[in-house]
């Protein structure tokens, strides 16, 4: 049996979307595709799932506008840098 991974945001967390995020199809009232929180986009992290196939964290984040399933590297602590953010994406 694999672990499961300990999530790296908590519930009530304040983060930002460290990238565009665009619907995928979860959100049948707005167009696929179409761009829903730009990078920096505030949130608040309202539940902390965990997908058993993927064994990875997922995450609800409610952005004011819509509330997101997002992964651990669409979203970053509050007050995180984006072009910080954008450095490490291009060297990992």
């Amino acid at each position: 049996m694999i672990d499961q991974r300990l999530p790296k945001f908590e519930w009530g967390q304040p983060v930002i979307a460290a990238v565009d995020l665009y619907n995928d199809g979860s959100h049948p009232e707005v167009p696929e595709d179409h761009l829903l929180i730009p990078a920096g986009g505030i949130g608040e992290v309202v539940q902390v799932g965990h997908h058993g196939e993927a064994n990875i964290p997922v995450y609800m984040v409610d952005f004011g506008l819509a509330v997101i399933g997002c992964l651990e590297e669409e979203i970053a602590l509050e007050g995180t840098d984006l072009i910080t953010l954008a450095v490490q994406a291009e060297e990992a």
